[in-house]
């Protein structure tokens, strides 16, 4: 019997092995789906250990697999664990962990992309923005073809408040190619800084906790992994809707090796692109000679409350896009060239 008011840990029963469930369903990481199983719990356990103190918490696994990441998490003594599965195979391996703790775990085949995160936890966990992070967490050894899009998805949801951040600042812990994780954290000058460092940290702050080799899991990836960790702030370093902030910050980085006066270029149509460029980097008293991956969170920031005041003035400007002006051009020219070659033919 455990003593009054303690609660006893937790403890999974004696299951296969995380190798024998793979054997026992017949699994196949796919590569098309850039899947990768990690199968030494060690390293489940420590990748677990990143996000904090999980008695008792409500944790979302995204991806879970085979299972190795969920045992771990269950046997941190989580309160509640949604585990949420794309791929059909694995939902009768995670179906077995469900039953050997009965009432914790929660079974989702879906799309992590498209899944409502709003509905995922009980509404009395919901903390206001400005308190600690609620007793929330998501944990995820990602497939490298969505980490990067689900880590954007996420930070937009970061700054509209919304999907998992509904409930405040959850907290996430997930993993990345090392190269990605690299650049989640990279500084300004440094190689890897990039339109991914910007977004990141701007909203967050981003922890590169820990390497895990390739070698690590089956199959052996050709890359390293990293694990990272997030934790929104309390107010944003740039305080500007999403969709504005990652406009700029793409703009800026469209040509990381030549002068970022070339990237903001972009934000404006051909007709006075120079003298509003000229006028926006002015504004914000960014050096135009700087590369992009120089500029610090402070110069992105001015130049994004610069180009707010812009768009303000012409509201047209914020729907301006550049790809679809070169577009535009590029069909002109092949609807001219045909004529062009006719003439040509002629003489």
């Amino acid at each position: 019997m455990a003593a009054p008011g303690k609660v006893a840990a937790f403890r999974l029963p004696p299951l296969p092995t995380i190798g024998e469930i793979i054997k026992l369903f017949r699994l196949k990481a796919l590569k098309q789906l850039s899947q990768n199983f990690l199968l030494d719990l060690r390293l489940t356990d420590k990748i677990v250990k990143q996000a904090g103190e999980l008695k008792n918490a409500h944790v979302c696994e995204v991806g879970p697999g085979p299972g190795g990441i969920t045992r771990s998490i269950l046997s941190a003594g989580v309160e509640q664990l949604l585990l949420i599965e794309k791929d059909a195979r694995f939902i009768p391996g995670l179906q077995m962990l469900s039953e050997a703790a009965p009432g914790k775990v929660r079974i989702v085949h879906g799309d992590i992309l498209t899944y409502k995160m709003e509905k995922a936890f009980p509404k009395h966990l919901i903390k206001s923005w400005e308190d600690e992070p609620p007793d929330i967490h998501i944990i995820g050894n990602l497939p490298f073809s969505v980490s990067t899009p689900l880590i954007i998805k996420w930070l937009e949801n970061v700054s509209k408040r919304d999907g998992p951040f509904f409930y405040g600042r959850t907290q996430m812990t997930l993993t990345f190619q090392k190269e990605v994780g690299e650049r989640l954290t990279a500084n300004p000058g440094s190689n890897q800084r990039s339109r991914l460092s910007v977004m990141a940290q701007h909203l967050c702050t981003v922890e590169n906790c820990f390497v895990i080799p390739g070698q690590a899991f089956v199959p052996k990836p050709e890359v390293d992994v990293a694990v990272v960790h997030f934790t929104p702030l309390v107010q944003p370093k740039i305080q500007q809707p999403f969709e504005l902030v990652e406009k700029v910050v793409q703009s800026a980085f469209q040509f990381r090796r030549k002068y970022c006066f070339r990237g903001i270029e972009t934000l404006f149509p051909e007709n006075g692109r120079l003298k509003r460029t000229e006028q926006l980097m002015m504004t914000a008293n960014v050096d135009p000679t700087l590369r992009p991956f120089q500029l610090s969170m402070s110069q992105f920031r001015n130049l994004c409350n610069a180009y707010r005041k812009m768009c303000d003035e012409d509201p047209s400007l914020f729907v301006f896009n550049y790809r679809e002006e070169l577009r535009q051009k590029k069909m002109t020219r092949s609807t001219d060239q045909p004529e062009q070659t006719e003439e040509e033919n002629q003489l």
